[in-house]
């Protein structure tokens, strides 16, 4: 495999994101005008702000870029990272516009991040960050329930949600709203069950309508069901963790692979993905795992046989340099542009299905979207039906037994039914029923597209055009 100082010069990723949609409007019959319109980037911020920190004053630069008000408010996460910059964060920006309309999740696209590095930080240095931060945006409404509403990316989470949720409250202290300003947090801080899940949630329910459709599986040249599917997952942070711990614990997949930082491992019986999360953990990487074989060059990893391939980590991981020793017949993009725009060509021509990003890693911002609707009503999921639900289902169990009785028990009710029906649904369930139903809908439009038009190559040109379609439909009803 070439080195990465030997890697073959390939568009960046926001030029990967503009040769996508390209792509897609090429075969699509907009205005001039109107495609213009969808494809800048309406505004971005650059902020760079000073905090006291070890004795000394330290000036941070971050961004927020609003891609697309065609629906309000905007919707996309906050990255901590060293390598964030203006070009990253309106591409993104511009791939949650999309993802957002793919979904029918009514909001624009934006993005922000931070150019730091959070390991660098203690904990209550990173909140004095974060406050600033969101004290610079939530001024200038680029943090606002109906605006803008940001949510975790990669080097945040929870933790940095509530405390920019309470840095507008402090500054908003009469928006009822409030809780609505970010999605993301923890659910004592009005958060919502199954967030912190939903990207990988997601990635499962996405591969779960794939092996719906005959037609898509045949030209990935796969059978059957998940069950026994071997699958390999790049990077076990939260996304790839819960996608792979789901699939191999619900589905019966097995995970023959993991790549991390510091190296992969590898076993073809399967990996046990909760042991590994717990002993990366403890000791910061898988080198030493027992009961698999750890090589040291984590990406070559990637070249290996297996049914299902699962970039969740890092954007570029699958190149032009290793594309072609890219054995697996799906891959499914659960990190944003793990695959470039020149390898994509490439694995299309092998007769390589990719799953892509904008639809993939949707998961979080549908739930976000159910966080955010459920601060706005200010109630939880289920509180007025859960209960209705169980007295209804008690009516038929109690006719069921009562059956049972004149049948003089020739007759019975599986074990289990009883206490499995009469349950009504919680917070939890209904959200993975509503991400479950986003996920069909959403695949059902992109697979159609597909197979509709002989010019539609693949899932991601058919992604683009549906959202694309939807975002253009959107501006026409506001006169545009």
């Amino acid at each position: 495999m070439a080195q990465s100082s030997q890697r073959t010069k390939e568009p960046s990723f926001r030029e990967s994101v503009d040769l996508m949609f390209n792509r897609a409007v090429a075969l699509m019959d907009l205005s001039p005008g109107l495609e213009e319109k969808i494809r800048v980037c309406n505004a971005t911020y650059t902020v760079r702000f000073g905090v006291r920190l070890r004795g000394a004053l330290h000036t941070f630069t971050g961004y927020r870029s609003v891609h697309s008000e065609h629906m309000e408010p905007v919707k996309g996460g906050i990255r901590y990272a060293m390598g964030v910059n203006q070009d990253e964060v309106e591409a993104l920006a511009a791939l949650m516009t999309y993802k957002c309309a793919l979904v029918e999740a009514p909001f624009g696209g934006s993005k922000g991040g931070l150019r730091i590095d959070p390991r660098e930080w203690d904990e209550h240095e990173l909140e004095q960050i974060t406050r600033r931060f969101a004290y610079e945006l939530a001024k200038r409404d680029l943090i606002h329930p109906s605006q803008n509403v940001p949510a975790p990316d990669m080097g945040t989470g929870e933790r940095e949600m509530a405390w920019i949720a309470d840095q507008y409250r402090r500054m908003n202290t009469t928006d009822i709203n409030a809780a609505a300003c970010v999605t993301g947090k923890p659910t004592n801080a009005g958060g919502i069950q199954g967030r912190t899940e939903a990207t990988g949630r997601g990635v499962q329910y996405g591969l779960r309508e794939f092996f719906r459709h005959p037609t898509d599986m045949k030209a990935a040249g796969l059978t059957g069901k998940l069950d026994g599917k071997r699958v390999i997952v790049q990077g076990l942070g939260n996304v790839g963790y819960h996608a792979a711990k789901f699939l191999s614990q619900e589905d019966g997949c097995k995970i023959i692979g993991i790549i991390e930082r510091d190296g992969a491992l590898f076993n073809e019986d399967g990996i046990d993905v909760d042991a590994v999360h717990k002993w990366i953990a403890v000791h910061g990487g898988v080198k030493g795992y027992p009961s698999t074989t750890y090589q040291e060059d984590g990406a070559a990893l990637l070249e290996a046989a297996c049914d299902i391939l699962i970039p969740a980590a890092l954007e570029g991981v699958i190149h032009m340099d290793n594309a072609a020793q890219i054995k697996a017949p799906l891959i499914i993009e659960a990190a944003n542009g793990p695959v470039t725009a020149g390898a994509d060509e490439i694995l299309r021509k092998k007769g390589c299905v990719i799953i892509p990003d904008m639809y993939a890693n949707a998961g979080g911002v549908t739930v976000s979207y159910f966080e955010w609707v459920k601060n706005l009503s200010h109630i939880r999921f289920g509180r007025m039906q859960r209960r209705a639900e169980e007295a209804r289902n008690e009516l038929i169990i109690a006719e069921l037994e009562r059956l049972d009785e004149m049948l003089e028990h020739r007759w019975s009710m599986t074990p289990d039914f009883k206490a499995k029906y009469l349950r009504g649904s919680d917070e939890l369930e209904l959200v993975r029923s509503g991400l479950d139903d986003t996920m069909r809908k959403a695949y059902q439009d992109m697979s159609a597209m597909w197979h509709s038009r002989d010019d539609c190559e693949d899932l991601r040109t058919a992604a683009y055009l549906v959202a694309i379609d939807k975002v253009a439909a959107s501006y026409r009803a506001k006169g545009l």
